[in-house]
């Protein structure tokens, strides 16, 4: 990992710190998703990834089109 330094106003760091320990997280976590994000990393892995998180629920019968087109 390579260190980063920036630069910002203390109030938007000090709101940022708050909302990123409502989400149980710490601000370096939340800028290095940004990070990858920003950085365009493969959206296909993203895709799987999420897929493999989400495996465990089933809809316990398959939709019709109209069904999953409804809303």
């Amino acid at each position: 990992m390579v260190n980063v330094t920036f630069k910002a106003d203390e109030p938007l760091v000090r709101k940022a710190r708050i909302r990123a320990k409502t989400e149980n997280r710490s601000l370096n976590d939340v800028f290095i998703d940004w990070l990858k994000v920003y950085a365009g990393q493969n959206q296909a892995t993203d895709y799987y990834e999420i897929k493999k998180k989400l495996s465990h629920i089933k809809a316990g019968r398959k939709f019709t089109r109209d069904e999953m087109n409804e809303g």
